[in-house]
């Protein structure tokens, strides 16, 4: 390996240098103040855990995505965690006994093998929310309304649109169609690329009856405004597992409009993302300034099954990285970056905790022949008539 390879980081790791970092833990601070004031508690979960831990149940979607590694003392693999929601279910399912509702939150950084998307780094820093313990459409309003406000906070929130989906639709009309595991595996590839042709093609082949044919043909085109619930309510007024999926969508869009006015809603019907993993609700956010979702989540009940306390459930996540990227919040306010000679006098000393203890950036000059480049120095500790004082530059 060259000199000039040893110091590449792999592909899609990322770093965050100064200035950045100190916006990035700003922003940290200010979110988890944020979940504080609405009653969520903070949980730091380990980076590495069993692998049978984070890939049982539901985690077992994000098997791909998972680093793994050989436990050196055990022999047991490990793995390096790709999300943290599983390890919230393995708390909350095992390390409380809560019997009502529960409310997390975390910030702190994940793997995956691969992005999750073109723009997206393989370590983001995971922040987000989890509420156990309440299936009822007040939790879903709960977790949407804090994933607003969480963009509202960092101000990613120019021409914000809200899609929302339910997958107990798609799971309506798979009960209904009774397709074979091949079959229904080929309609949900095609049905994610929303590959209409395809679709009709494949339909005119499966020997299906004309009624499902003609549901599994519209479901891809049911995305837009509100109107596209009642066209939904219209084309599958005989599958009453979707008619449930659809007054709950009404009556969690009810619920976020009257809060969020101003927030555009987009419906996506056939909105299949984390389909092994949620049950019920899902949703995204999304600015244009963004080619992908800023913060999305959705419904999961049943999580802790695996871990022997199932429990409903309901969440979003960010990379916090991304949203101080796209966030249009003003640097801190400006402070004062201070230089003072390096000495032990005792007046000196007292003069810089003070100034610390204001706020102010202190930095003792350890060589005064070598200009520290680091440091934009807006004043410095001068000593005059035998007292220290503050001087501009």
């Amino acid at each position: 390996m060259s000199l000039a390879e040893r110091w590449l980081l792999p592909d899609g790791v990322k770093e965050v240098l100064p200035p950045r970092a100190q916006k990035v833990e700003t922003a940290r601070r200010r979110l988890l103040d944020l979940y504080d004031t609405w009653g969520y508690e903070l949980v730091m979960t380990p980076l590495i855990e069993h692998l049978d831990s984070l890939l049982v149940g539901v985690g077992r979607d994000l098997e791909l995505d998972t680093f793994k590694v050989t436990d050196q003392l055990t022999g047991r693999m490990l793995g390096i965690r790709a999300d943290i929601t599983q390890q919230v279910a393995r708390i909350d399912a095992n390390h409380l006994s809560n019997q009502g509702p529960v409310r997390f939150c975390y910030c702190s950084t994940i793997l995956h093998t691969l992005p999750a998307n073109p723009l997206a780094s393989r370590n983001p820093l995971q922040v987000g929310a989890e509420l156990f313990g309440h299936s009822g459409v007040a939790s879903d309003v709960e977790i949407i309304s804090l994933m607003v406000e969480t963009l509202n906070a960092m101000q990613v929130n120019q021409d914000l649109s809200l899609d929302l989906g339910h997958v107990g639709i798609y799971r309506g009309l798979m009960g209904e169609a009774a397709l074979s595991a091949d079959q229904e595996a080929e309609y949900f590839e095609l049905l994610q690329r929303k590959d209409l042709p395809e679709i009709t093609r494949f339909l005119a082949g499966s020997g299906l009856p004309e009624s499902v044919k003609t549901h599994l043909t519209i479901l891809p085109t049911l995305h837009g405004g509100r109107e596209v619930l009642n066209k939904a309510r219209t084309c599958f007024a005989d599958v009453e597992m979707i008619k449930d999926a659809l007054d709950y969508l009404d009556a969690v869009a009810d619920q976020i409009s009257r809060r969020y006015p101003q927030l555009d809603l987009y419906f996506d019907l056939s909105e299949l993302r984390g389909y092994n993993y949620h049950t019920g609700v899902v949703f995204a956010a999304y600015v244009p300034a963004f080619g992908q979702a800023v913060a999305k989540g959705g419904r999961y009940d049943e999580v802790g099954r695996d871990f022997g306390r199932a429990r409903p459930a309901t969440g979003f996540s960010a990379d916090l990285k991304t949203l101080v990227e796209l966030s249009a919040l003003e640097d801190k306010p400006a402070r004062k970056v201070v230089r003072v000679p390096a000495v032990e006098d005792s007046a000196a000393l007292d003069a810089v905790a003070k100034l610390r203890a204001q706020g102010e950036r202190v930095v003792p000059m350890l060589d005064e022949t070598v200009v520290e480049d680091a440091q934009q120095f807006t004043h410095q500790l001068v000593q005059q008539d035998g007292t220290w004082v503050l001087e501009s530059l």
